[in-house]
C-alpha cells in the first residue's frame, strides 16, 4: 500500500496539472475575445466635452491634446483622465474643465495646429490589454495669449 505522504503527493500533483491545463486553456481562448469598446466626444467648447465609452472590465481614459514641434513628432498633455471600475458605470455624461494645466512654456505654440484624443484601455481581469482612441482634428491655439 501507498503511504498517506504518496496520495498526498499525488493528489496535489493531479491538482495542480488540472489548474495547468485550465490557465492554458483560459489564455488560449483569450484571443478568440475581441473588446470593442466604442467612445463618443463632442466638444462643446475647448474645456466642455460629453463622451460615452462603453466596455467591459475596468477601463482607463483620457483625452489628450497632441501636437507636433520640429523636434518632436507628437507632444501630449492629458487634460483629463479617469477609471471607469464597472461596465455598469460606463455610460456617463460629465461637464468639466481640464484636469490638468496646458501651459505652453514660453511662445512655442501660439498658432500651431494640435488635435484632441481621447485614449482608452480596456484592463481585463485576465487576457491582454487592449487600448485603442478617437482623434478630433482641427484645433488650434491663440495668436496671442492674455
Amino acid at each position: 500500500m501507498h503511504s498517506f505522504g504518496h496520495r498526498l503527493n499525488g493528489l496535489l500533483t493531479f491538482s495542480v496539472t488540472i489548474l495547468a491545463i485550465m490557465c492554458a486553456i483560459a489564455s488560449l481562448s483569450d484571443n478568440l475575445n475581441t473588446p470593442s469598446p466604442t467612445a463618443d466626444i463632442k466638444i462643446m467648447n475647448i474645456n466642455w466635452f460629453q463622451k460615452q465609452p462603453q466596455g467591459n472590465d475596468e477601463l482607463f481614459i483620457f483625452v489628450a491634446a497632441e501636437y507636433e514641434t520640429p523636434k518632436n513628432s507628437l507632444n501630449q498633455v492629458s487634460l483629463w483622465d479617469a477609471i471607469i471600475p464597472a461596465k455598469e458605470h460606463a455610460k456617463f455624461w460629465i461637464h468639466t474643465s481640464n484636469k490638468y494645466r496646458f501651459v505652453d512654456q514660453g511662445n512655442n505654440l501660439r498658432g500651431k495646429k494640435f488635435n484632441l484624443t481621447l485614449h482608452w484601455h480596456v484592463m481585463p481581469k485576465t487576457g491582454k490589454m487592449f487600448a485603442d482612441k478617437i482623434v478630433m482634428a482641427g484645433y488650434s491655439f491663440p495668436e496671442e495669449y492674455r
